[in-house]
């Protein structure tokens, strides 16, 4: 079986096992005390947050081991708007931010406070002036992920934390997908990264606060990592999550570069072998080992499946495989096709073998998906000619790709300067109809609102 999700979680690295094994037998005292075994767990303690704060870029003084990565962007975005709330209420964040950021975004917003979204371009990347006019006089935190999650994109983190340390907000990144490969640039104020995600053990996380940025816990008060991660720390876990950093960054330098040749092999060889297919995300700047790519008239969880089948464990953002039936909301906010989406992140050390026959399986599988739902196999074809028309597709109650599917079919039966208005009630059908319509060369007139959905209107062009 071929793991291609090391986006979701990496599997935990030969170098943390070893360390975790070794420190269950001398990590488990409490390293608050003061005799022999709990100064031996205080050594171990140190240790791990020294390395861990070297392979950051920071200072160990800085650097608080939390429960999981979640719990390092909840609790220091709830920590650095209390720490700052003479200055205001107004948050910035990205619409690409991991989840855990936009829950913490409307938390805050819940709570009475302002949220201000910053758009991407259609890679999945911020404009850096278009996020400093987000910033206000009153904007007490600025959020921006160093990579997405999803695609793959490396964000501009130094230009973005230049604009907030000019206009005095603290800038908190997110770099649990970034972290293996290197430390993040710029002068950014606060930090989060998960261990599980660099081939660590699942359940630690780090938050990085620098020094002279207001900080300020919400809840109960705890003596223990500087009062900002309460509870007994899981110190076997936590060294073995510094010690698998270490290694992880040393192995991520020689392999960056072929990595990165196997993600090109894989953006070009998808284009070129599957029709109606988009490959999304920056082309240059972005993480070396991930790839995503869309295609047209497919249902995302059948293709997973179909690849789980052939030895393939993928990810993907389609709303059909998740239980919200919407699709994900870094592909909406990209505004790029969502139906069929494959996320594909290699680990370490993946075989180029397995990146080849993944190539050769991919086309039939996804074209079983489609001849099973009944997609086209051809572009458009009927009459040419110009003058009116129009056909009405009734796609209520229908998931994508159905609604998309059966709009491909009618589009050529209707002339050129006719129209095809679109019933649907999916979520998804708003991406993924001016998708196909930019795929496919047709105009997407825009939406109106429909007896139990909306009708999207697309003009035959060709």
């Amino acid at each position: 079986m071929a793991y291609f999700d090391v986006a979701s979680s990496a599997p935990l690295h030969p170098v943390a096992r070893q360390a975790l094994q070794a420190s269950l037998d001398e990590g488990w005292a409490d390293p608050a005390r003061l005799y022999r075994e709990g100064r031996r767990a205080r050594m171990l303690l140190n240790a791990a947050r020294e390395a861990a704060a070297e392979a950051v870029g920071c200072r160990p003084d800085e650097l608080t081991f939390t429960p999981s990565g979640t719990h390092a962007v909840h609790s220091g975005v709830a920590a650095a708007l209390a720490g700052r709330r003479r200055a205001g209420r107004h948050l910035v964040v990205s619409e690409v931010e991991h989840s855990s950021v936009l829950h913490a975004a409307e938390a805050h917003e819940a709570a009475g406070g302002a949220v201000a979204r910053v758009p991407v371009e259609r890679t999945g990347a911020v404009v850096p002036e278009a996020y400093a006019r987000a910033l206000r006089e009153d904007t007490a935190l600025a959020c921006l992920q160093s990579a997405n999650h999803e695609v793959g994109t490396v964000q501009p983190v130094a230009e973005v934390a230049g604009a907030c340390r000019a206009a005095g907000v603290p800038l908190l990144v997110d770099a649990a997908q970034s972290l293996a490969w290197g430390p993040v640039e710029g002068d950014w104020s606060l930090l989060a990264g998960s261990a599980h995600k660099w081939g660590g053990p699942a359940g630690v996380g780090l938050l990085v606060v620098r020094k002279g940025v207001r900080f300020a816990v919400p809840g109960p008060a705890d003596e223990r990592e500087s009062g900002r991660s309460p509870g007994f720390p899981n110190l076997p876990a936590i060294v073995a999550a510094a010690a698998s950093l270490r290694a992880v960054r040393e192995e991520a330098a020689a392999e960056a570069g072929r990595l990165r040749g196997l993600v090109e092999r894989i953006r070009a060889r998808v284009a070129a072998s599957v029709p109606e297919v988009e490959v999304v995300g920056d082309p240059e700047r972005r993480l070396p080992h991930l790839v995503t790519f869309s295609c047209l008239y497919v249902d995302g969880e059948a293709l997973l499946h179909e690849l789980d089948r052939s030895g393939f464990s993928v990810s993907s953002g389609s709303s059909c495989t998740s239980s919200t039936l919407t699709p994900s909301h870094v592909l909406r906010a990209m505004g790029v096709l969502s139906e069929g989406n494959v996320r594909i992140s290699l680990p370490l050390g993946v075989a180029e073998e397995e990146v080849e026959r993944f190539l050769e399986v991919l086309p039939g599988v996804v074209s079983g998906v489609r001849e099973r739902l009944g997609a086209p196999v051809a572009g458009p074809a009927g009459d040419v000619s110009g003058g009116g028309g129009e056909l009405v597709v009734d796609a209520l109650g229908k998931r994508c790709p159905v609604p998309v599917i059966e709009l491909a079919k009618v589009i050529g039966d209707v002339p050129v300067g006719g129209t095809v208005r679109v019933l649907a009630d999916d979520a998804a059908a708003r991406l993924d109809i001016p998708a196909w319509c930019g795929m496919r060369g047709q105009e997407y007139v825009g939406e109106e609102p429909a007896d139990g959905g909306t009708a999207y209107v697309v003009r035959r062009r060709a």
